[in-house]
């Protein structure tokens, strides 16, 4: 057997290689070329934090460190090359003045972001998915800037005193690097979510006694548990998350509407007991409890009340919203369905889900694509809460004002009683079915426990 290290190559008359010194050489080259390219870099500025994407072809081994006077970021990842080009990015709207690179110790990239300001740097690396492979991203974290204006409780003036708007908050799912659900022509979940979210919201904002706030105004990404923080810091009455639903096959389509489930509220009950920063948290909204001062038990008695207030209200406000969708799309279940969607658990906040529809049904795709569409897909949610809310307005709000002033010279009030059905009540009330869904605005002759129903009396 022979020896590699000792046979050797002649080249020549008098020149000898060693033949592991050939095979080295020949290596050489396809290790050379096994580093990773950066082939594409996108920048999503955001109110608080500018988050910068690099395409990789591989995942990488990177590490990032901040500089001050002046304010830089430097990025290294080792073994890559540059493919894409830097200076076609827009930087407008992020704290980045310029983007440097240059080759680093032979084989590794560094990358230099000249900054307007110091930023607090955060790194980590993507999966490929629908639309991009392998990323690298890097947020810069503006912590002077603030997510959202400040905490209010709008008040309106009337005769009787100042009575506070209901507060809505809308979020649009996705966004930034994160597409969602893609259809079959290319459109995306996030696009077609932020338009319907700015719809709704401007429909809201048209109705006296509502102000409605976006968890993101453009195309930038928040995290989960973010959006609801957004919506605890507001104050708000409802939280309404709207997606678009997609799945494998073409087939399904429809509508449908989205709570807590039992099961997540549990899970999320046991989360915010465990972290002590939630222990002074506000549970119930304006006025709630603090959970600081309480003992184990009792803050997890407090904590589940709240969590099934809530589910339940949640409930309540979809059946609404899912009454009103049917009467505009076709519905994919016709009940409110439940999940442990992550979006949903604020545990004082009544909170769901709405599917537009499916996204990679292709007759879907164009409906979503369609402005009108959008249109009328948020004009029935807007429905579906403001009936929620004539009905069960919360205390102090003009809508509660309203109701208590309200129709009493021509209508009476009856609240629903466990047993109860629509034509009971109308035969009870010596009235009929058609006149109770008139008055109450309802599309079937479903009825909730609780529910207050207009009586006609004349």
């Amino acid at each position: 057997m022979c020896n590699p290290a000792k046979t050797t190559f002649r080249l020549g008359a008098n020149i000898r290689i060693p033949v592991f010194m050939l095979l080295l050489a020949l290596l050489l080259p396809s290790v050379a070329q096994a580093g990773t390219a950066i082939e594409g870099a996108r920048i999503w500025p955001a109110p608080d934090h500018t988050r910068v994407v690099f395409d990789t072809g591989a995942g990488v081994n990177h590490s990032i460190f901040a500089l001050e006077n002046p304010a830089r970021l430097v990025i290294d990842i080792k073994d890559a090359s540059l493919k894409a080009d830097f200076a076609n990015l827009d930087l407008g709207d992020s704290p980045i003045r310029r983007i440097r690179s240059a080759p680093r110790n032979g084989r590794d990239l560094r990358v230099v972001l000249d900054l307007e300001e110091n930023i607090k740097p955060r790194s980590f690396q993507l999966e490929p998915n629908q639309q991009y492979g392998h990323r690298l991203v890097v947020d810069l974290i503006q912590e002077g800037r603030k997510t959202q204006p400040e905490p209010s409780r709008p008040l309106l003036r009337d005769d009787a005193g100042e009575k506070r708007d209901v507060i809505v908050v809308i979020d649009a799912g996705h966004g930034g690097e994160d597409p969602g659900a893609i259809g079959p022509a290319g459109t995306l979940e996030k696009d077609v979510v932020l338009s319907m979210a700015r719809t709704l919201k401007s429909l809201i904002d048209s109705k006296p006694g509502y102000k409605a706030q976006l968890t993101r105004t453009g195309d930038y990404y928040i995290d989960l548990r973010s959006r609801t923080l957004l919506a605890r810091k507001q104050n708000a009455d409802l939280f309404v998350s709207v997606h678009a639903d997609a799945f494998r096959s073409s087939q399904p389509s429809g509508a449908s509407v989205f709570a807590l489930s039992q099961r997540g509220a549990t899970s999320e009950t046991a989360r915010w007991l465990a972290r002590s920063e939630n222990r002074s948290d506000l549970i119930g909204g304006v006025g709630g409890v603090s959970l600081g001062d309480k003992n184990d038990v009792l803050a997890g008695v407090l904590l589940d009340l709240s969590m099934t207030a809530s589910i339940n209200a949640s409930v309540g406000v979809g059946d609404y919203v899912l009454r009103q969708l049917g009467g505009v799309t076709k519905l994919h279940k016709r009940g409110v369905e439940q999940a442990s969607f992550a979006v949903l658990k604020s545990p004082d906040i009544p909170s769901i889900l709405v599917e537009a529809g499916f996204i990679s049904n292709h007759q879907e795709e164009r409906n979503l694509r369609s402005s009108a569409y959008q249109r009328k897909i948020a004009t029935a949610v807007f429905k579906g809460i403001d009936a929620y809310f004539q009905n069960m307005p919360p205390p102090g709000t003009l809508l509660a004002h309203q109701k208590r002033q309200g129709n009493a010279s021509n209508t009476s009030q009856y609240r629903v009683q466990r047993g109860d059905t629509l034509s009971g009540v109308a035969r009870k009330l010596q009235t009929s079915v058609q006149e109770l869904m008139r008055y109450n605005d309802l599309n079937d002759d479903r009825v909730l426990v609780g529910q207050t129903l207009q009586i006609p009396t004349s």
